[in-house]
């Protein structure tokens, strides 16, 4: 299926510093409630993320991430989710998430 550049740009991913990560303890799979700052612009988000198998919690605090932040918020397992942090599936379909090589302002859109 091909898509034009308009549905491209439907998608909004931007980048965010992760605030906080702690277990979600209603989760039926590991996960971790995210906290994510995506700028002054979007502000604070929260999302659940099942990334327990390649990331601890202290680990994810700092990092930058990339996020889908215009689909509707969704309540996964108690938390109110409102964005989709983005990876690939490793080798055992663990994520791994998708980040920058370099330190860039939140709430960059992907282009």
């Amino acid at each position: 299926m091909t898509i034009t550049s308009d549905d491209f740009l439907a998608v909004d991913v931007r980048v965010g510093t992760v605030l906080s990560a702690v277990p979600n303890a209603a989760a039926r799979k590991p996960a971790y409630v995210l906290e994510v700052d995506f700028g002054p612009e979007i502000g604070r988000k929260t999302t659940s993320a099942q990334l327990t198998e390649r990331y601890r919690p202290e680990r994810l605090v700092g990092r930058q991430v990339a996020a889908v932040v215009n689909f509707p918020p969704k309540r996964i397992a108690g938390v109110k989710s409102e964005v989709l942090v983005l990876g690939f599936p490793d080798a055992e379909g663990h994520v791994v998430l998708i980040g920058v090589d370099h330190p860039v302002p939140d709430g960059g859109r992907l282009f």
